[in-house]
């Protein structure tokens, strides 16, 4: 049977407990929480670092603190480090957790975007050669974040000139301001656009999360859940945990006769190396 990746994105860069008590924003508590999200079905663990303000932060030693308590667990789940947690970071610092700490995967945003229609959300040219390098040096597989069709094209490039290695595995994001809408005409039109043998997985924020999430195991993709994304579990109310999106998950996964993969199984479609750290 044909199986899907399940990624479990925790917080995000804008977390606030006042909007949902129950996002994890700790080392510790990201850490629990990748337990459970892995005991429950995810195979990939999306990470984000937030400061002791509350505010996102690129700072590589939150990063180290929270993969070695989650790797004291016994837990074979597939880390991928975002390198966009800090709208103000530095290129350098973007990169400096991955050099440590070599992950199996991390975030590759493949364009600029005017972010919340207040800000910019910057990876520029320079920026972007020089993480395709640090990732292919550190053996980390980018996943490709696509928040519109430009950045797709760009990927293709970066590709082109042995920067990213193929086979290349995509994640659209779909429904950030500023960014493509979250519908299904906009998704099916940028699968249309994937290259041969790439993966790929879709998500939409907010209140259209679940209509890109039948759409995209419609469409043959992968997904991803979980509180960066969506704090409400449904409308009005407010998420228990990001154990329970991924629990829903899998539920809908088994209701149309596909099966949960399971992070070595991941591996395999991901073409990733075996966990060093399991």
């Amino acid at each position: 049977m044909e199986k899907v990746i399940i990624t479990a994105a925790l917080t995000g860069a804008f977390p606030a407990k006042d909007k949902n008590p129950n996002i994890p924003l700790t080392p510790q508590e990201i850490a629990d929480d990748v337990y459970n999200v892995w005991k429950a079905g995810a195979a990939i663990a999306h990470l984000h670092m937030i400061d002791e303000k509350g505010q996102g932060t690129m700072d590589k030693e939150r990063f180290r603190q929270t993969v070695e308590l989650i790797r004291e667990r016994d837990c074979d789940i597939i880390l991928n480090l975002t390198t966009s947690g800090d709208l103000n970071a530095t290129d350098e610092n973007r990169m400096a957790h991955l050099i440590e700490l070599k992950p199996e995967m991390a975030s590759f945003d493949a364009g600029s975007m005017n972010w919340m229609h207040k800000t910019l959300f910057l990876n520029s040219p320079a920026f972007l050669e020089k993480l395709g390098q640090t990732m292919m040096g550190n053996s980390v597989k980018p996943e490709i974040e696509v928040f519109d069709a430009g950045m797709l094209y760009n990927a293709l490039y970066y590709v082109k000139k042995g920067l990213v290695d193929e086979p290349t595995h995509y994640q659209f994001v779909l429904g950030a301001p500023g960014g493509t809408a979250a519908t299904v005409e906009n998704l099916v039109y940028l699968k249309s656009l994937l290259p041969e043998n790439s993966t790929w997985s879709a998500f939409g924020i907010g209140k259209n999360h679940m209509p890109i999430l039948y759409a995209t195991l419609a469409l043959g993709g992968h997904i991803r859940v979980g509180m960066e994304d969506n704090i409400f579990y449904s409308k009005g109310r407010l998420a228990k945990s990001n154990a329970e999106f991924v629990e829903r998950a899998v539920r809908i996964i088994h209701g149309i006769n596909k099966e949960v993969a399971t992070p070595a199984e991941a591996r395999g479609i991901l073409g990733l190396k075996k966990a060093i750290h399991s």
